[in-house]
């Protein structure tokens, strides 16, 4: 724990860190939910969220392309404000807390909360829900896969995970605020 680490971080971790080590050496006991695992995840980092965007103009013509720039400036503010909470609070991820927690994928850097994957996986779902539902048969089983790996690869706390999905949850409803298009567009 760093010196800016919160108290209540301090004891979810210690509430969190046995099941996070179920979950974590569960995982890596099976070849093929690992490699799924790690693939959601690689996915997760910017792959799936980069074609979704980039298929906007494909999706809805012109219209994609104000689709495209929204979907890129609610990224962009996400990782801000991602980036400006995981600085400020220093949660450190399980793996260094608890060495008994295997972590199975390089971690971009020390700090655990909020967990981005899922931070963007719920924005993304919200926006795909937002301007073509049928895509969600595909973005909603990934983007719950790709919370479920952050906590399975041993890089997060379950809080992590939930407090990405509150804060993905957030920016996503204020991004379809600003919307360039209604659902009765969408549908002509």
């Amino acid at each position: 724990m760093t010196p800016r680490t919160p108290a209540l971080f301090r004891r979810l971790d210690l509430l969190e860190w046995s099941l996070c080590h179920r979950l974590a050496v569960a995982t890596s006991a099976a070849p093929l939910p690992l490699g799924l695992l790690r693939l959601a995840s690689r996915v997760g980092d910017w792959p799936a969220w980069v074609l979704l965007i980039a298929l906007q103009p494909l999706l809805h013509g012109a219209l994609g392309w104000r689709l495209m720039l929204h979907f890129s400036l609610t990224a962009l503010v996400a990782v801000s404000l991602y980036r400006l909470i995981k600085t400020r609070l220093c949660r450190e991820r399980p793996s260094i807390t608890f060495r008994a927690i295997p972590c199975r994928e390089p971690p971009r850097d020390r700090y655990s909360f909020p967990s981005g994957h899922t931070l963007h996986a719920v924005i993304f779902s919200l926006l795909t829900a937002a301007t073509q539902p049928w895509l969600l048969l595909l973005v909603l089983p990934l983007a719950l896969l790709i919370a479920l790996s952050r906590v399975g690869l041993g890089l997060h706390y379950i809080s992590d995970v939930i407090g990405g999905a509150l804060l993905g949850l957030t920016i996503g409803l204020i991004s379809l605020y600003w919307l360039p298009v209604t659902t009765q567009a969408l549908a002509h």
